[in-house]
């Protein structure tokens, strides 16, 4: 990489974004093209619950404001393209913004009713919108539309005829959802490192500065949950292409405590943290199923063993990296990174001592150099650090 590249990319944060928006699909390209069917699958989840935890690492992450509820805005972004697509065709172009748009009116009017409330008050609230909301399908008004306890089935998505007529219809889901996941990372990664990230970070370290520092708390709240709520939604619909079905069983409360743990575990506040998140989320459960099935224990206690394993590889997780994956990553990458300056600012041969002016008495500092520290005419004992300044202030 040049310089004037690398200059660039220092620079310009939008830049930057775009750069690590077209390799990350060209990774991930690379990566489905090469995976097996069911990889892609589990990509393809990974890729969804990606977008919904991203979205709510802004909104508790970085706004402060904790959310029980986004298995319910995934819901409303599930319904919203099971319906658009059952009653009016319209393509999938069209379909996943409209599950986000209405998703992010729901999380309007949410965020209107819960600006003013914090801490266990706003979780309480959001809870019971998780709770109540998906059971609206087997309301019995609404039984005819939302299809009840059997929920709505979806037509899975054709791929394109330049495809070719072979082209696996999982890869296609794959590739649906990993670009609609870059997409959310790159435009919530210029959102918050703008202005709007700024304010939402003030308001959340300190909500009385930032409410005298002109900040309007309770309108920012509102708009993070909106941008949250859209983030959920879009991940809902990009749920019902994959899954072909919205169902009220699809969205227990378990999925709104799972997208919290997934951000805590991934690094709260962090973007990439929401996609380890996820991805633990997807694969630590796969891999505790295929230890217990291919352990040849009793069947009580290989139906057990997956949860275990899950729950004893997120407490690992959670005591080996107290800030999140993607904080330990960092502070891996850190002490590499001296421990490499370092190494290249020793000089090779013998080190050859600095003279030194002994004019004065010598200071030790921080930096482990000692430095010669020359006699003020004017200075008291005190104010040498000596033991003549400690004697005098016991004598005094």
């Amino acid at each position: 990489m040049t310089a004037s590249v690398r200059s660039a990319l220092r620079r310009s944060t939008l830049t930057r974004h775009t750069a690590g928006a077209a390799l990350a699909l060209a990774a991930l390209y690379v990566l489905t093209t090469a995976a097996a069917p069911y990889r892609d699958l589990q990509i393809a989840q990974a890729a969804y619950l990606t977008c919904a935890a991203a979205g709510l690492t802004v909104l508790t992450g970085l706004g402060g404001q904790i959310s029980l509820g986004h298995g319910a805005f995934m819901a409303v972004g599930a319904y919203t393209a099971a319906l658009v697509i059952g009653h009016w065709g319209w393509p999938l172009a069209a379909v996943l913004p409209a599950a986000a748009g209405a998703t992010a009116l729901a999380g309007a009017a949410v965020g209107a009713v819960a600006a003013r409330l914090h801490g266990p008050y706003l979780a309480g609230a959001t809870l019971a919108f998780a709770v109540g909301l998906p059971g609206l399908a087997n309301y019995e008004p609404l039984t005819g539309v939302l299809g009840g306890q059997n929920g709505l089935t979806i037509v899975p998505p054709v791929p394109p005829a330049a495809l070719g007529e072979t082209f696996p219809l999982e890869r296609w889901q794959a590739w649906i959802c990993c670009l609609g996941a870059v997409v959310t990372l790159f435009l919530l990664a210029n959102l918050t490192r703008g202005r709007f990230g700024r304010t939402l970070r003030a308001s959340r370290d300190d909500e009385i500065a930032a409410a005298l520092s002109g900040v309007r708390v309770a309108r920012l709240r509102i708009a993070a949950t909106v941008v949250s709520a859209a983030c959920a939604g879009l991940a809902g619909g990009l749920l019902a292409v994959v899954a072909t079905l919205a169902a009220p069983g699809a969205f227990p409360l378990t999925l709104s405590l799972q997208l919290i743990a997934a951000i805590v575990i991934g690094g709260l506040g962090s973007l990439p943290g929401a996609v380890w998140g996820a991805l633990i989320l997807v694969y630590v459960p796969t891999w505790a199923a295929d230890l217990s099935s291919s352990s040849g224990l009793s069947h009580n206690i290989a139906s057990n063993l997956p949860l275990a394993v899950y729950g004893l590889v997120l407490i690992t997780v959670t005591l080996a990296f107290p800030r999140g994956v993607q904080g330990g990553l960092r502070g891996i990458g850190g002490a590499v990174r001296r421990r490499v300056r370092g190494t290249r600012g020793r000089a090779p041969g013998p080190r050859v001592p600095a003279p030194s002016d002994t004019s004065g008495p010598t200071t030790t500092h921080p930096g482990g150099a000692d430095e010669a520290t020359p006699d003020d005419a004017g200075a008291r004992p005190d104010d040498r650090g000596d033991a003549g300044g400690r004697g005098e202030r016991l004598r005094r």
